[in-house]
């Protein structure tokens, strides 16, 4: 590579992309995180019109990540977002915890450049595997001009950290922006926006998520509690008991508890929990309203709601 040329950078997690099966045409029964993310690039480059360069930051599945991983892979990702040669990373992970990663990573760095979650439905030695495609337009968005921020690239399609979720256990196109629609497509090695590329998270907020990050050596625990019918707050009463440190709890329609789960959560606060309430509804979020007992995650689905909670909870942000 030349002086001053600029280059992706394919930081590999594992996953499915990287999964191989026993026998070939197995779409479900096989195992994750077998091949290395160098074996995965191998011949993109001249795809991709830039230099490509590869780091085995963690090899797993993703239903396992965790949080000494994401404080890894956030201590990577800004070590090469550093450097000026670098135009762009590519973060090759498991599709299960897909979206908390990548409000993880949207929250902790806030970057200018753009970080590309990228997966795949099928291992990589099934007849037609979908993870070679899925790289190289994840790659495409990485390199492209003005790119910014952290999003996710499956099927060709581009969706942003906040929005994107896993709706589908095995379609190719397995995620959904929700209400907010995809952020764009990759057409024939081209992204073709939809909308506006997102407003990266404050700066100084983002300093302080990893700051507290990089020191972490304890992990705050935050659980989700679910709304159900007949729930009570013996859940909640247990994992207090076991000294929780935060509790999300996903209502039910507009965020609305129970009445005994409602009771635990409020006793849970009163003994210094940390507690949320967002709601199971795959799409709208919880509208605030006066007499609320409880405040609501700011429109964020439990799982990322534990997430954002976790990490104010580290920063010593939280109620």
């Amino acid at each position: 590579m030349q002086v001053g040329q600029e280059k992706i950078v394919v930081l590999g997690t594992g996953g499915t992309i990287a999964g191989t099966s026993a026998a070939s045409g197995q779409h479900l029964r096989y195992t994750s995180a077998q091949l290395g993310v160098t074996q995965l690039v191998q011949g993109l480059a001249p795809a991709a019109g830039l230099p490509i360069e590869t780091e085995q930051v963690a090899q797993l599945d993703s239903k396992d990540m965790g949080e000494s991983v994401w404080q890894r892979l956030a201590a990577r990702c800004a070590y090469w977002l550093d450097q000026p040669e670098v135009a762009g990373l590519v973060i090759t992970h498991g599709t299960d915890t897909l979206e908390e990663t990548a409000f993880f990573l949207d929250r902790v760095l806030a970057p200018a450049k753009p970080v590309v979650l990228t997966c795949a439905m099928r291992p990589a030695d099934a007849l037609v595997p979908d993870g070679l495609q899925n790289l190289m337009d994840a790659i495409a968005v990485a390199a492209t001009p003005h790119a910014r921020g952290v999003v996710a690239v499956c099927a060709g399609v581009v969706h942003t950290a906040r929005d994107v979720a896993k709706e589908h256990p095995y379609r190719l196109d397995a995620f959904t922006s929700g209400e907010a629609g995809a952020l764009g497509m990759v057409e024939e090695g081209r992204l073709r926006l939809l909308r506006e590329w997102p407003v990266p998270a404050a700066g100084a907020a983002a300093a302080r998520y990893a700051q507290a990050v990089s020191r972490a050596t304890r992990w705050p625990r935050v659980e989700i509690v679910l709304n159900h019918a007949g729930a009570t707050g013996a859940l909640v009463q247990a994992l207090v008991a076991q000294g929780v440190d935060g509790l999300v709890a996903a209502g039910t329609g507009n965020g609305t508890l129970g009445a005994t789960l409602q009771a635990a959560l409020l006793e849970a606060r009163a003994q210094g929990v940390a507690v949320v309430r967002t709601t199971r509804c795959a799409r709208g979020q919880v509208l605030p309203h006066a007499g609320d007992l409880l405040p609501d995650s700011g429109g964020l689905p439990p799982v990322k709601a534990r997430v954002a909670l976790m990490l104010d909870l580290l920063a010593g942000r939280a109620a």
